[in-house]
């Protein structure tokens, strides 16, 4: 474990550095105990690449909640084939979301913030656990400029709720860079983007945004802009 002195003097030190560079030198210093929890979304795609030129041996994990689009299944694979890795999949304890589904309703999510939540937990935050287990560090893809609820993100965070040290060497990085950098480097990604998705989680609770939304306005849509985070990422 990490102190705060120390993640003040990370952040100072990788301050405006390339994310090549904040990758290499987290990797350097946290591995084997890093990993890359990726939502196949298109910031994710550019850190798989990104890590997998600087070290193919780092874990990439994802979590497949058992509805996610078509498409993304579909993502994994290719990814998997073009760099020529296993990401690792984590899946829901099935008792859990018999259990659920059983008191709840197929789609519970709809009726109300706390039922939803309580899907976000049964389906990604109980299986991430189990995917951090030994983990010290994870990398992930938030920008600041993504939502509200992400501005004030640094690239070294202390991650209270689970207990490591959270890496988002893409903080400062725009939707033009991230785009730029994909198209430059031939890095595959998810079709759904082209067809007004800009941000891909569950099927039932992501839509494709209008021209002039927010780029987080398609996920959990019915619900207030501050509410619409999963608790991954809670701060």
């Amino acid at each position: 474990m990490i102190g705060k002195d120390e993640i003040i003097q990370l952040n100072n030190q990788l301050k405006d550095k390339a994310p090549e560079l904040i990758l290499r030198t987290l990797i350097e210093k946290f591995k084997p105990s890093i990993a890359l929890s990726s939502s196949l979304g298109a910031e994710d795609q550019v850190l798989t690449d990104m890590i997998v030129k600087i070290d193919p041996s780092v874990k990439i994990f994802t979590l497949d909640t058992g509805r996610l689009f078509p498409e993304t299944y579909d993502l994994i694979d290719r990814t998997s084939r073009k760099y020529k890795i296993q990401i690792e999949v984590f899946f829901p304890d099935k008792v859990q979301v018999e259990n659920m589904v059983r008191s709840k309703g197929i789609n519970l999510f709809y009726e109300s913030v706390e039922n939803r939540k309580l899907c976000c937990q049964v389906r990604k935050l109980e299986p991430l656990k189990r995917a951090f287990s030994g983990l010290d560090a994870w990398i992930c893809g938030l920008r600041a400029s993504q939502s509200i609820t992400r501005k004030d993100i640094d690239i070294v965070e202390w991650d209270e709720v689970n207990g490591l040290v959270k890496i988002n060497p893409l903080a400062s990085w725009s939707e033009e860079q991230l785009w730029a950098y994909i198209h430059e480097h031939k890095v595959p990604y998810n079709v759904l983007h082209d067809k007004g998705y800009p941000s891909i989680g569950c099927q039932p609770c992501t839509r494709a945004i209008d021209k002039g939304e927010d780029i987080r306005a398609g996920r959990w849509w019915w619900e207030n802009p501050d509410t619409r985070e999963c608790g991954l990422h809670k701060r």
